[in-house]
């Protein structure tokens, strides 16, 4: 029994040292964002408030400067039917004094939207008329982010998302 301790010790002290000796993950400085989820991919459509779908991005960040203090805002997402791009702000994350950068993930919600009807509707109201042909409008969104150097990141698209447009 004398002997299994010393080499387990000796295996422990090993490991650490070659656990220590791991060189951790080099980031650019530029953040890069890639999909990870949505929570649901269909709502009720309307003005924005009403309904929404929980987005869930992961990150990486070189110099680990992402999010802000202020109000500046610093995630964009586009709908991609007519460019509209809907800006948020990333809270603050402090940077961690690792010259290899942070890891993580961003959650943000996409706030359902009016239908976009074909212009063969076009006298139809987009957030109350129906048409029972037209159930649902799908919407693509193109997402990227800022860090506070203003690197930009690369753009992510989402997969569809849908908007009820009839009952």
């Amino acid at each position: 029994m004398k002997s299994i301790v010393p080499f387990a010790s000796l295996t422990i002290t090993a490991l650490t040292i070659a656990l220590g000796c791991v060189k951790p993950p080099e980031y650019p400085i530029e953040p890069l964002i890639q999909y990870l989820s949505l929570s649901k991919d269909t709502m009720n459509r309307g003005d924005g408030s009403s309904d929404s779908i929980q987005v869930t991005l992961t990150f990486t960040d070189g110099d680990g400067d992402i999010g802000t203090a202020d109000l500046e805002k610093n995630l964009f997402y586009t709908d991609d039917r007519d460019g509209f791009i809907q800006p948020y702000q990333i809270p603050f994350v402090p940077e961690q004094g690792a010259s290899n950068g942070i890891k993580g993930e961003i959650r943000f919600s996409l706030l359902n939207s009016c239908c976009d009807f074909p212009d063969s509707l076009f006298s139809f109201e987009p957030c109350k008329d129906e048409f029972p042909s037209f159930r649902y409008d799908e919407i693509n969104f193109t997402v990227y982010i800022v860090d506070r150097k203003g690197h930009k990141s690369n753009e992510v698209q989402l997969p569809p998302v849908y908007v009820k447009c009839f009952d």
